[in-house]
């Protein structure tokens, strides 16, 4: 079906429907995107997306894993080339906090149960959900909490402390702070 606009034609629908979705994540929540103002923002027509997304939670599955993918980028980026361990760690679990801050409604995206089930993830969102606690379960080891209850506790703080400051129930700068003290009494310099 050709674009409600003339003449117009796109090279990589697929690619310009999820860049346009990711762009209405920015000031909405996935769950009040739809399919047609997907369609809207990428400038085709309103049956466009059922091209490349068979229904609307195709969609959100789409923007859940590339919500996911940029996290782990954060949090990969910022950990590497750290001087020590612990530094790594710091860096990690700091991205993850700031990127559920500044993007929240990406963060909520990534971990919405209905969209990335817990137990059975996309063969999309699997290595990336792994690829993330690698990153951080490597990073513990490195500092001594090397257990894998260690693991999960640090992952829940560092989620938790997203969570909640994304939310507004205190500031990023005060969850930045608790984590980096927290962690100062869990890890030796």
């Amino acid at each position: 079906m050709s674009s409600s606009k003339p003449g117009y034609h796109h090279g990589d629908l697929a690619r310009a429907l999820e860049d346009a979705a990711m762009h209405l994540l920015e000031r909405m929540p996935a769950a009040d995107i739809s399919l047609r103002e997907v369609a809207r923002a990428a400038n085709v027509s309103h049956n466009a997306p059922y091209h490349h997304f068979s229904d609307r939670r195709g969609l959100l599955k789409a923007i859940a894993e590339r919500s996911m993918a940029d996290l782990l980028a954060h949090v990969q980026s910022a950990s590497r080339d750290q001087p020590n361990p612990r530094a790594a760690l710091a860096a990690g679990g700091e991205a993850y906090i700031r990127f559920a801050v500044e993007h929240p409604h990406a963060f909520d995206a990534v971990y919405d149960p209905t969209v990335c089930v817990p137990g059975s993830p996309t063969e999309t969102m699997a290595p990336l959900i792994d690829a993330l606690e690698e990153t951080l379960a490597t990073a513990a080891a490195a500092t001594g909490l090397d257990q894998p209850t260690d693991v999960t506790a640090l992952w829940g703080l560092i989620h938790g402390l997203g969570t909640l400051a994304a939310a507004g129930h205190f500031g990023l700068d005060d969850a930045l702070a608790a984590f980096s003290a927290l962690l100062a009494r869990l890890v030796a310099a």
